[in-house]
């Protein structure tokens, strides 16, 4: 079914705990700031609207001024998404990589120090490493293509929804696609990070059925879960909304989202990370970059031209540097 213990995964989150203490401060605090900004939009529209001694001006307004204290705090969050990556998910994934490795990293708060200096040896600025996931991101689907749907092994006349049903499933589970390639980058103590990133997607491409079979597993549980906590979320939001001026009912759905994006991001997220990266650092084991997957990845995607680019542009190696190696 799998190829990663999933006793391993627990354990190595319950190694990085600092980690997980600061994805919660962070998920949980946007989650909290949403539900301040909402209800302190809608109140001062209600306010608003009561000025003009209009009742039903009144709710309009309240319903506008949450729609804009939630639209405030989406634009903050768009700002702050590089810094998030830099932070927390490149320094988690950084004393993940270590841990599966059998590393010693150290415990409590120094781990945070230490994750820092192991990411800003490898990626100087946030800016750089916020570019390189984007354009990691930008060949996932070519990789879903090229290893193949699972439309190439159902050829059966009627199922065709099934079929688009399970494919996108598929594309879900290559979400944590960068993720594994960051670590590849920090595992082998890279400094050219555009030239180990096209050599870990292709590492990722050429064992792409192996990746996407333990991936998919992973996607179905992570939604799962999330959907479960959506759910459940959906009692404790509305009540919050209930005292909050204007009829901002159909919010509680909203917020439920929010809630249930945090807890996927600060908790089931690391999850399966770690699960993934074991994989992948089991199966790439002694192997080198195909130059074929290199070369149809090259014609399949610009994205990928353009990380290649980069590591030409800046005078990074353009051959291989062998098999992955620790360091």
């Amino acid at each position: 079914m799998w190829d990663f213990s999933i006793g391993q995964s627990l354990a190595i989150m319950a190694r990085t705990w600092p980690f997980i203490v600061l994805r919660m401060a962070v998920y949980f605090g946007i989650t909290l700031a949403y539900i301040v900004a909402t209800g302190a939009g809608a109140g001062f529209g209600y306010g608003l609207g009561h000025a003009a001694a209009d009742p039903e001006s009144a709710m309009s307004f309240a319903l506008w001024g949450g729609i804009a204290g939630f639209g405030v705090v989406s634009i903050a969050v768009f700002c702050i998404r590089e810094y998030i990556l830099y932070i927390v998910k490149a320094g988690h994934i950084a004393v993940m990589v270590h841990l599966i490795d059998g590393r010693d990293v150290p415990d409590g708060q120094d781990q945070l120090s230490y994750a820092r200096d192991v990411v800003t040896a490898r990626f100087s600025e946030a800016s750089v490493l916020f570019v390189l996931d984007q354009l990691v991101k930008g060949v996932i689907r070519t990789i879903t293509t090229l290893v193949g749907g699972i439309a190439a092994f159902l050829p059966i006349p009627g199922l065709g929804g099934l079929v688009r049903f399970i494919n996108t499933v598929i594309r879900m589970s290559l979400t944590y696609v960068d993720e594994i390639v960051l670590g590849y980058n920090i595992r082998i103590g890279s400094t050219s990070p555009w030239q180990s990133a096209r050599q870990g997607i292709v590492l990722y491409a050429q064992n792409g059925k192996t990746m996407i079979r333990n991936a998919m597993w992973l996607s179905l549980v992570a939604w799962g879960v999330t959907l479960a906590v959506f759910l459940f979320m959906l009692a404790p939001a509305g009540a919050i909304l209930y005292f909050m001026p204007g009829e901002l009912g159909g919010w509680g759905f909203v917020l439920a989202v929010v809630f249930a994006w945090a807890f996927k991001s600060a908790l089931i997220e690391p999850f399966a990370v770690a699960s993934l990266m074991q994989v992948y650092f089991k199966v790439i084991d002694g192997q080198v970059p195909n130059p074929e997957w290199d070369r149809t990845l090259e014609e399949a995607s610009s994205k990928f031209s353009e990380l290649k680019e980069k590591a030409f542009g800046s005078g990074e190696a353009s051959r291989w540097d062998g098999a992955p190696k620790n360091a």
